[in-house]
């Protein structure tokens, strides 16, 4: 397989949901249109920001045919496939590849414990089971495994794997499979961050993209910051990162004595876009806890340092 490079700002699309906890499609339309229309180069559709772990299977396609028809090939557009097993991933990639996305990312299994060789035959065989490009996903907080470099880089030689998202946090690990690439001299693997605070810092060390969950609330913050950075704009850079970190502070709206942080971080983003009236509800799905008014209120505050309101 022989895949085009994709790089840019690839932002990991939040899921509107109704009251009723269906997936709110008029405002998850409107919400590609806020990404598409700030610029961004691609739309990373039911990753951990859109909540992906709590949508039912019908959920899940629903995003992604929403999304796809609704991007209209304005930007590529990527789905999450992420689920324990291996036949499980493949029935998700199946679905993902009919529904027009252009290509899919990939977690190693969890739930159990699995072996490097076992992630790796794992991304071998839902790679044959679909005609797209494959990303992997490296989230070892969630899946309990880092993804070796030395294999990524391997099943990118060989045409297996288009590219990573790193969410290790390990900037070390990351800096050794860029300079490990660079010395392979291996073309086409996209190598994204997700660590969305440090976006000048890893495009200068050579990534290709960023995958913002913040980037839902302000696209065109992380579009400036990424060309500053291509651009060799070192201070414009930092000045636009420091802007978004401030604005980051929204995730930490939420009571730790009352929620987890993911409830206070994917609620935070959903009430932002709610107050920029993107999106019809703050609704996130349970058993996660919704932001009540006095931390909607420091959502707005945030919103308004920003500039942003």
């Amino acid at each position: 397989m022989t895949a085009p490079s994709l790089g840019g700002v690839v932002p990991p699309v939040c899921t509107p949901l109704t009251p009723d906890l269906d997936v709110d499609v008029p405002s998850l339309e409107r919400l590609v249109d806020h990404l598409v229309g700030a610029g961004v180069d691609g739309l990373f559709a039911l990753g951990s920001t859109s909540e992906v772990a709590f949508l039912p299977d019908g959920h899940r396609r629903t995003v992604l045919e929403t999304v796809v028809k609704h991007a209209g090939g304005r930007v590529p557009v990527l789905g999450g496939v992420i689920d324990m097993t291996t036949p499980r991933v493949i029935d998700h990639a199946r679905t993902a590849a009919e529904s027009g996305a252009a290509g899919i990312v990939v977690t190693a299994p969890f739930y159990t414990r699995t072996h490097p060789a076992e992630i790796e035959d794992h991304l071998r065989r839902v790679a044959a089971a679909v005609p797209v490009p494959v990303y992997a996903y490296d989230l070892p907080v969630s899946v309990h495994a880092k993804l070796d470099g030395a294999m990524l880089l391997r099943l990118a030689a060989e045409g297996v794997l288009a590219g990573v998202k790193d969410s290790s946090g390990d900037d070390g690990a990351l800096r050794t499979l860029l300079l490990a690439q660079r010395d392979a001299g291996i073309d086409g693997f996209s190598v994204f961050t997700g660590a969305e605070l440090t976006v000048d810092t890893a495009v200068a060390m050579g990534v290709h993209g960023v995958v913002p969950g913040l980037g839902n609330v302000d696209p065109a913050g992380y579009v400036r910051l990424y060309r500053h950075c291509a651009d060799g704009r070192w201070d414009e850079a930092r000045a636009e990162q420091e802007r978004l970190l401030r604005l980051f502070d929204i995730v930490n709206a939420g009571a730790a004595d009352r929620m987890g942080r993911g409830s206070s971080a994917l609620g935070s983003f959903k009430t932002a876009l709610h107050l920029l009236g993107v999106i019809d509800h703050p609704v996130t799905a349970p058993p996660q806890v919704p932001l009540d008014a006095a931390e909607t209120e420091r959502v707005r505050a945030r919103l308004a340092a920003a500039g942003l309101l």
